[in-house]
Order: C-alpha cells, then structure tokens, then sequence
C-alpha cells in the first residue's frame, strides 16, 4: 500500500473514529440521591402486568458506507428482540410480569453527548423504561444518565468500565456478557508477560483512551505492573471527544514511540483505537508488535485489509472474552456451550438464523441481558425494582453464564458476567485469530 493513500486513510479513520466509537468514556461523579435505593416496591416501567425493556441497536450503515470498513451483518435485530420477548413471556415473564421489550435504533454517524442525552431522555421519560440493553454508547454522559432517572443499565458495549465506575453507579450498572476493566488489565498483562511479549528492558507503548476509568486503571494497576516487569513504557493518552486532537494524537503516538525505540504497543480503553491506531501508525513509517485483546475487535482487523495492514497483525498476542469477535468458527466450534446454545434455539424459534457466530454477536448480548434479567428478577414478586435485582443477580455468582462470553463471573461486588479468558493470538496460516490454551478465570 503506498504512502500517500496510507495518509489519506489514516485521516478518513480519524474523521471517523467518534462515529464507531463515540468518546469511549465513563462521567464520574455520584448519583443525585447516593444511598437512597430501597429493594422494596417497584422501579420506573414497571406495572402489576408488564415490565418495559429497550433494546439500543447501532445504526453503522452511513459510516460503513463513508470509511469503506466492513463489518459482519448481525441480522434483524428488531425481530431478535421480538424473539426474547416472546421467549421471556413464555417462561414466567420478569418477575411474574409481562415483557414489553422495545427496540431503538441509534444513528452511529449522528453520536454525541447531546443524541446521547436525547436517547437516554427518549428511554427514561418518554418509553419510562425499567431497563435499558446498551450496544455501543461510548458517550461520556450516557451511564450516569440512566443510573441518575434510577434505570437499570445492562451493558452491552466493550468500553473500560471499571469496578469504581460499577460501584458509583451501583446498583443500576451492568454487563451480562464481558468482564470488569480492571480483571481485565490485570489478565492482560499477566498473560503478555507469559508470551514473552512484555520482557524485561523492552520499550513498550500505550495507546490509551483518555478516559477517567482508563487513567484510573492505568495508574493503578498497568503501570506498575509494566514498572515490577522492567519496561520502559511511555503512554499516549488519546483525546477522544474531538476530531482535530483524536487525529492529532494518534499521529503524535506514533512519532513518539518510533523516536523512543517502542517495539512493543499496547491498547487499553477500547474504542477501536487499535484499528485507527494501526492505520495511522503505517502513514507514519512506525511499526512494531502489538498486543491485542476482544476489546480491539479482532475480527474487525481482520475483515478490513484495505484499510488496516495485515502485516500489522503479525505476531499479535494477548487474551480474549467473546469468541463471537475474536476468532472464526472454524476455530471455536459453532455453536458451542449451553447458554449459546440455548440463545440461539430460542432465536432460531422465531426464525432467527445465523450463518455464523459473528453475525450473532449483537443477538447474543441481547440474549445474555434479557436472561440474566429473567433469572435474576424471577423471584422478586411485588418488588421488581433495581437493588432488589442487584442482591438476586449477585446470588446467581457464575451459576449464570454468558452466551457471548467465556464461563460466569457474577458474586459478591462482581457487577461484570464475563468469568473467563483465553490466550489469543493471529495465525498467519489461516489468516485469522486463534485461541491457545484452556479457560482461564480472571481474578
């Protein structure tokens, strides 16, 4: 690929990287009333009959369409909530309740902290939603929007939540399918220490989503770990919530780790910036192994070779959570354990289909909220309500496992279902992601 067309596509990622990704971003700050929750009665959305979910699905086809990248179908997504809806009321509904489950589209091309806000308005005053299934609100403001109208936030997006982020937003927030961030940092760079890819006196790089959760997670746990291993790290933190200083600071990561010797990288926070990253760092002459984690989208590398050099995906190492974006079928049998397979014949009832599992990978993270939301509220009776569905899905603990996951996680503060990863690595002879080893439990 020559130079000047490497330039131009480094920019076009730039120019829409906050259409994919949003700010990647988790507001801190505290609830309007800390401490107020009660498990007793009923949270907003809820009736005597009928309790309100809203399903958000994100719209990529304006962006696709503008960047060239290509991204796999996940089928009807309306229909696939259809499909839970119907499947829920037929097995006792939430807590004896009818589910009223409503889909809601997302404009990718359109994000920002106001349509953020927009939506989360839509959701909590107009459909007065008990619950909301996320998928790709990456805005700061989105979060703590939902957690302050006391609505119950099942996550479903790869962003860098972490446990304080969970604990502040308690008891609203959580993820059905993908672990916590700071399991996630520590497992990460314990297993790229293993791989010898992180060794004593090699010069590392961090790109790194400039985020609170992230430079919280960063100072705490990555960089001392990379100190105790005998690193040389040097940190971009990249700047988001702009287009000129996004674009600005992924060309000056790149200058900066060529002009320090960094031949390992590192991403942390999610928001695809490895496949910016990548694109950017080819324009700039830089090259250098890089690790890689579900929260860089695997597949996604691998599905755009225009754009993103498949030469940059050499050597690449790290750990995995979600097969469905890691590694091809061929690689991981399809379907494979008991809670897939279980989302997918309850799809499948209703006509929902699969060619593989990436093209089920938004279908199974609405089925991992709808079903750890049916088993944990099915007791709750007359007090269907937010803390009370936090005490009875942390009595679940890894009893509930996620069919977008690696084994359960669930317990104690434990507000993320993904238990387990595994190593995961490129392999150049089938051109694709694999796995190495056995499940391993994040601690």
């Amino acid at each position: 690929m020559d130079r000047p067309l490497l330039l131009r596509l480094g920019a076009l990622a730039a120019a829409a990287v906050l259409a994919f990704t949003g700010c990647s971003a988790v507001m801190p700050g505290a609830l309007d009333q800390p401490g107020t929750a009660t498990a007793d009665g009923t949270g907003p959305g809820v009736t005597d009959d009928t309790v309100k979910v809203v399903f958000v699905g994100v719209d990529l086809g304006k962006t696709s369409a503008f960047t060239g990248f290509r991204t796999a179908d996940a089928g009807n997504l309306p229909e696939q909530v259809k499909a839970l809806q119907t499947w829920i009321n037929a097995h006792g509904g939430i807590a004896g309740r009818r589910l009223e489950a409503v889909y809601r589209s997302y404009e990718a091309s359109d994000d920002s902290p106001a349509a953020e806000e927009k939506l989360c308005n839509q959701i909590t005053q107009d459909d007065r939603a008990f619950a909301v299934v996320l998928t790709g609100q990456f805005q700061a403001n989105a979060r703590p929007c939902y957690a302050q109208r006391r609505t119950l936030v099942l996550d479903a997006t790869l962003v860098a939540t972490d446990d304080a982020t969970y604990a502040r937003l308690a008891p609203y927030l959580w993820s059905a399918s993908y672990p916590g961030y700071d399991a996630f940092v520590r497992a990460l760079l314990k297993t790229l220490s293993e791989q010898g890819f992180l060794t004593g006196g090699s010069a590392v790089g961090v790109v790194a989503a400039d985020t609170p959760a992230n430079r919280a997670v960063y100072t705490a746990l990555a960089a001392p770990e990379l100190a105790r291993l005998g690193t040389t790290a040097t940190v971009a933190w990249i700047d988001t919530t702009d287009l000129g200083t996004l674009n600005a600071g992924l060309n000056q990561a790149a200058v900066d780790f060529r002009s320090k010797g960094v031949t390992r990288v590192v991403f942390l926070g999610g928001a695809r910036l490895a496949s910016f990253f990548l694109t950017t760092a080819a324009a700039q002459d830089f090259t250098a192994r890089y690790a890689v984690s579900s929260f860089d989208n695997p597949a996604f590398l691998v599905n755009n070779p225009a754009t993103i050099p498949p030469a940059a995906l050499r050597d690449m190492v790290g750990i995995g959570f979600n097969p469905s974006q890691d590694v091809p079928d061929s690689q991981a049998a399809f379907p494979g354990g008991d809670a897939e397979k279980q989302c997918l014949d309850l799809f499948a009832a209703a006509g929902q289909t699969f060619k593989t599992r990436e093209n089920a990978r938004i279908a199974l993270t609405y089925c991992d909220a709808a079903l750890l939301l049916h088993a944990a509220a099915k007791d709750l009776g007359p007090n269907l309500n937010a803390t009370a569905f936090a005490q009875a899905a942390a009595a679940l603990g890894d009893g509930f496992t996620p069919a977008a996951g690696i084994s359960g996680g669930l317990g104690e503060s434990r507000r993320a279902a993904g238990g387990a990863y595994r190593v995961l690595a490129y392999d150049t002879g089938c051109g694709c992601f694999t796995y190495r080893g056995g499940e391993v439990r994040f601690d």
